[in-house]
Order: C-alpha cells, then structure tokens, then sequence
C-alpha cells in the first residue's frame, strides 16, 4: 500500500479512543511518591550512600510439608529486610541463607516497596509472571545474576516489573519475574528477551508466562501456563 491510500485508509478509519485520564488523586499519590524518592535519594547522597533507583523488601515463605493450616497465605508472608541503596543491598544479601540452604517448599521474595508478593495486590492484580525452571545445582547461580539486575533496575521495561521470587521445591527450584501488564504483549515480550540476555540463559531453557487471574482461577502458581518461549 503507497503512502496516498494509507493516508486515505487512516481518514476513514474510526478515531482510536483516548486513554482513559488517570484521576486526580492517583496523580496526587504519583506525585507524592516521587517527591518523597526524590527525599530519600538527596538523604542517602549527602550521607554518602549509592542510592537505588527503587526501594526493595526481601520476604519469605516457609510451608511444613503435609500438614494444613488455618493461617492464610498472606499471613504466612514475613518480611526480612528492606533497603535503597548499594551498602545497604550488599549487608543484607550477604547475611541472607544460599538457596542451596533453604529447607523445600520455601519462597524468597524481592519486590519494590509498597508491593506485597500477592497476586491480589493493586499492582499485581492485572499483572503475571515469567517462569523458569531449574535444576537445584544451578539455580542459586540464576537467582543472584537475577537479584542484581532487578536491584540495578538492568531489565527492560524496568517500571513495569514488581519483582521476582525464588521457589525451592523438593526436585527442582522455580525463579519467576513479576510484571504489572499481562495484556501489553510487547512489554511482556521484551521482558522475557531481557531476562534471557541477563541471566545468560542457555537455549534448552524454556521460559512460561501465566497471568494472575489465571493463577487465581486455578490456584496454582506454575501449572497450565499460557505462553511460552
């Protein structure tokens, strides 16, 4: 098709609706939340520190094995540490138990401040995640190359990602990498290729995406993925 009838394509065609206008107060709150970044990284510079772009939290989930419990999932999330900048990172990760160390079923979460490693959470809710599978030997290596890219905020679509989670279970170790859109296919895309270049990800891996609201559907977080790649 020449220019000309694209152009006469695009006069007839229906106008794109316009994204709704986000509302007064979620720009308030926006507003407020990188003013107050803005605070913390001016702190941290004056005292001397290397700022991160993000806050992080580390949490953890520890499950005994065949035995069932009325404390519900959210409940059984203990949050670790928190920390902004390059020192504080490096004191609290050096402290942290090696994967290899850590008893099955258990999860180690990193994600940004103010997110909660939920499916439900606001910014999680619309979101999902990528999925890789390894065997227990290797996967410490993976998930230190994948903490350091998130806390470095190296992967693409940076601002799109909540954070990752490490999964050790009795045969193998899951990562998984959280992201808020499960419908913006480029952004998801992009992010797979990123995680791949990152992790140096050899090709006889095969990464799966599963939404959220599919993992609320069958409570499950890493059967019946949808994408793979």
């Amino acid at each position: 098709m020449d220019s000309a009838d694209k152009k006469d394509v695009e006069s007839k065609g229906p106008a794109a609706p316009s994204p709704p206008a986000a509302s007064p107060a979620a720009a308030v709150d926006a507003a407020g939340v990188e003013v107050e970044e803005r605070e913390r990284q001016a702190r941290e510079l004056k005292a001397g520190l290397h700022s991160l772009k993000h806050k992080f939290v580390f949490w953890y989930t520890r499950r005994t094995p065949g035995v069932r419990t009325q404390i519900s999932y959210e409940d059984n999330i203990k949050k670790i540490v928190e920390f902004s900048t390059v020192e504080g990172f490096w004191v609290c990760y050096c402290h942290l138990v090696r994967p290899s160390s850590l008893p099955s079923p258990t999860d180690l979460h990193l994600f940004k401040e103010g997110i909660r490693p939920l499916w439900e959470d606001a910014a999680n809710c619309n979101g999902g995640k990528w999925i890789i599978r390894f065997k227990k030997a290797v996967s410490g290596r993976f998930w230190e190359d994948l903490v350091l890219a998130l806390v470095g905020d190296q992967l693409d679509y940076g601002d799109d990602v909540c954070g990752a989670v490490l999964s050790i279970r009795f045969n193998e170790d899951i990562l998984s990498v959280w992201n808020r859109n499960a419908s913006d296919h480029q952004a998801v895309m992009a992010l797979r290729d990123s995680i791949k270049r990152h992790l140096k990800l050899p090709h006889s891996y095969l990464m799966e995406y599963k939404a959220h609201d599919a993992s609320l559907r069958d409570n499950s977080s890493y059967r019946n993925t949808w994408l793979r790649g």
